[in-house]
């Protein structure tokens, strides 16, 4: 028996109608705005917490603790931003701090990762499967803080020094499955045959026609590792004992414990009075503002990564 699919409808006294032809995936003009109402009222939602960030950021402290937050300030003020820029050599110091470890670790542990992940993503190459275990096997167990630690200032020496921001984050096994699960699903081996026909060799293979042909998992990698970077103030609390090299969110950190100290220790805010120090210190309004200064870089990352990171996520999801 041959199945056929009937396509057409019969109209009443007015001969056929034509044809038509609905996709798989069509959706009805109802459902289409009912989709893109529910999104935009989500996209509204997930701005409204940054919004009441910097609202009340720019609040007067007090008005904050007798009424709480809220979207409209009752009393604008900018004593947070002021005491904060009070040390900006400092700040500005680690901003730069912030961005050279971001955009230089961000850059190496990409390259790096992809070089070890694309040889385990090729059938031909005889070791993969161990290679594959031992970056597996670091997702699983690991070696202890300690021991961590003292690899990284006994054995490498690397206390005080930029490269200690950058190297523990350096590689993610993670990541590396991700990209190694990415070559070996989409880069057809057939491509890589008739590039070593024409005579190209794997570095070569690998820059011209692997990496541009893996832009959207290498962008959302990217993305991921800039935000890692760019949030990571523990490395500067266990490798950097001066200001000079600590990043920009161990700087936001430190100045909230000593906010914190200050406003529980009577004694310390009395000696610092006497000093001619600051005695209101702002407490809620100066978290917000920290909010404010340390997410600003990271979210202008995301228009940048947005259409690769899409196209990424949704690699694998349809086989033809």
């Amino acid at each position: 028996m041959e199945a056929k699919t009937n396509l057409t409808r019969t109209a009443p006294a007015g001969g056929v109608r034509k044809p038509k032809f609905y996709g798989a995936n069509a959706i009805s003009a109802k459902t289409d705005f009912a989709i893109n109402v529910f999104f935009t009222i989500y996209t509204v939602l997930c701005l409204l917490p940054i919004l009441l960030v910097f609202m009340v950021s720019i609040s007067d402290e007090k008005t904050v603790l007798v009424n709480g937050y809220s979207f409209l300030p009752e009393k604008f003020s900018l004593s947070a931003y002021r005491f904060l820029l009070e040390d900006w050599h400092q700040i500005l110091r680690s901003y730069g701090v912030s961005l050279f470890v971001t955009i230089v670790g961000t850059a190496a542990s990409l390259l790096i990762m992809a070089l070890y992940a694309y040889p385990i993503s090729r059938r031909d190459f005889p070791h993969r499967n161990g290679f594959s275990f031992f970056m597996f096997f670091t997702m699983l167990f690991n070696g202890g803080l300690v021991p961590w630690y003292l690899v990284y200032t006994q054995m490498f020496n690397l206390k005080n020094t930029m490269a200690a921001l950058i190297l523990p984050l350096l590689v993610s096994a993670f990541f590396v499955l991700m990209l190694r699960t990415f070559f070996s699903t989409t880069i057809p081996m057939e491509l890589l045959e008739a590039a070593k026909i024409d005579g190209a060799g794997e570095f070569r293979i690998f820059a011209q026609m692997v990496l541009p042909l893996s832009l959207p998992v290498m962008a959302t990698v990217a993305l991921f590792q800039t935000v890692n970077y760019w949030n990571d103030w523990f490395l500067s609390l266990v490798f950097i004992s001066g200001t000079e090299k600590v990043s920009l969110q161990f700087l936001m950190y430190r100045t909230m414990l000593d906010i914190q100290f200050l406003s529980s220790n009577v004694q310390a805010a009395q000696g610092l009075s006497q000093q001619g120090g600051l005695v209101n210190v702002p407490t809620e309004t100066v978290r917000m503002s920290m909010a404010v200064m340390g997410i600003g870089p990271i979210v202008l990352a995301y228009p940048f990564f947005q259409r690769y990171f899409i196209k990424g996520l949704t690699i694998g999801a349809v086989k033809g």
